[in-house]
């Protein structure tokens, strides 16, 4: 069997925390930002954990990230 390879897309976008959750970042930060309080995006600009199902998925994806 060959050995699994780390999905690279996936690999950039989320991170793994030091307890083993995964870690995303917000998205609607890119543009149209003009119509979108200061509040609402300095929300933005945190990261936020994955949710339990999404997260089965992605961390067969993250196989040798650590």
């Amino acid at each position: 069997m060959p050995k699994m390879k780390t999905h690279r897309g996936a690999a950039k976008r989320f991170k793994k925390t030091g307890t083993g959750k995964i870690k995303r970042f917000q998205a609607f930060k890119r543009h149209l930002l003009e119509g979108k309080s200061a509040k609402r995006k300095r929300g933005l600009r945190s990261s936020a954990i994955v949710t339990k199902g999404d997260a089965k998925r992605i961390e067969q994806l993250l196989v040798y990230v650590k």
